[in-house]
């Protein structure tokens, strides 16, 4: 649990650094990378949300301690060890960049940080 809590941490910032990276650029420079958005959406400001849907999934390993006794001829012994498990998980990762019309191409002017699990 503390690998995956330090993980998290550390990756903290890489989506968000990424789409930092589209800003200023085309909408059509996302689109090429991720492929067509799931979802836009006309704002009141006249600025557009593209938005992409992302699910992430896995497996989680988990250790648990065990053990055995032995039983034997001269007596009996317990054997310690440990087992590990596969605990399958899943999550949906929205992804969004917001941009202006100028001409025929939407230029991208921010985006919305995704939860923490998605960064």
């Amino acid at each position: 649990m503390r690998l995956l809590l330090l993980s998290v941490l550390f990756l903290a910032g890489c989506a968000s650094q990424v789409m930092q990276g589209y800003v200023g650029k085309p909408i059509s420079e996302a689109i090429l990378d991720y492929g067509p958005p799931s979802h836009t959406l006309d704002l009141s400001d006249g600025r557009r949300a593209f938005q992409w849907k992302r699910t992430n999934s896995g497996m989680f390993p988990t250790t648990s301690p065990t053990s055995a006794t032995i039983y034997g001829a001269g007596g009996s012994a317990t054997v310690l060890g440990s087992t590990t498990t596969y605990v399958p998980y899943s999550n949906d990762c929205v992804y969004t960049l917001t941009a202006v019309r100028q001409g025929r191409d939407y230029i991208v002017d921010g985006f919305r940080q995704p939860s923490l699990e998605c960064e």
